[in-house]
């Protein structure tokens, strides 16, 4: 059986994958455009002995995702879980956004989890798990960050009504809430490299733990609710970010 990770080429999504190749032995990696980076993902993650699929696709858009889901279901290995991490990156205030520019982002951020569950949900069966990667913008607003906030924001408002149809099928959805992590995605949305690292530190200093997060704090997490032992977790955002998110 495949677990499929959309964004799983790059980033959060390609340290999950990294994570769980090993322990499930099989990932379907999506990715949007970046042809190089998933090749090279793909190569990182058949190093670890497991098989390794990548597909291209757009999980923003209500034909593209079911397009991803039918080509996984004709490799013919099943799909046993689905981690989203797929994100489109659009820095801007809300009222200042190019409102198409915006819609799209609505789609990819938000509405993408329930494109993928409802084109996948004949696939999905008794232990089945998804796993959505959301984040704190999701819940308090930061600068710029609308595009993103907001559509994570549905996804988890969806999670809360998929549970009531999912459960009763034995699947499982819930979402993870990553600490900030120096990405490409970070990056774009603070306006470069520097400044990335510059705002990761300075979260690692305000932090409550007293470090900056790492990608096993995460990933780890991701994995436990894959595991049977997270078989009555339902609903529920995690926050892996060491209390950032308490302790203002």
């Amino acid at each position: 059986m495949s677990i499929l990770i959309t964004g799983g080429t790059k980033g959060i999504g390609l340290v999950i994958a990294r994570r769980l190749a090993p322990i499930h032995g099989r990932v379907v990696l999506a990715y949007h455009s970046d042809e190089a980076a998933a090749q090279a993902a793909k190569a990182q993650i058949a190093a670890t002995g497991a098989a390794v699929e990548i597909v291209r696709g757009d999980v923003g858009d209500i034909d593209g995702a079911a397009a991803l889901i039918a080509e996984v279901e004709a490799q013919g290995h099943g799909l046993a879980h689905i981690v989203h991490s797929a994100a489109m990156i659009y820095p801007t205030t809300l009222l200042g956004a190019d409102l198409v520019h915006f819609r799209q982002a609505m789609e990819t951020n938000g509405l993408s989890l329930l494109y993928l569950v409802h084109a996948a949900q004949n696939l999905l069966g008794e232990g089945s798990s998804v796993v959505f990667i959301t984040s704190g913008g999701a819940r308090i607003p930061l600068a710029n960050y609308g595009a993103l906030g907001v559509g994570k924001a549905m996804s988890e408002a969806i999670i809360r009504y998929l549970v009531a149809e999912l459960a009763p099928r034995g699947v499982r959805i819930n979402a993870v809430a990553p600490g900030l992590v120096h990405t490409t995605s970070v990056a774009a949305m603070v306006g470069g490299e520097a400044t990335a690292a510059a705002v990761v530190e300075r979260s690692a200093r305000s932090n409550p733990s007293g470090r900056a997060s790492r990608d096993s704090d995460y990933a780890s997490l991701v994995e436990y609710l894959l595991s049977p032992d997270a078989a009555f977790i339902q609903g529920q955002v995690i926050a892996a970010n060491g209390g950032a998110s308490v302790i203002g």
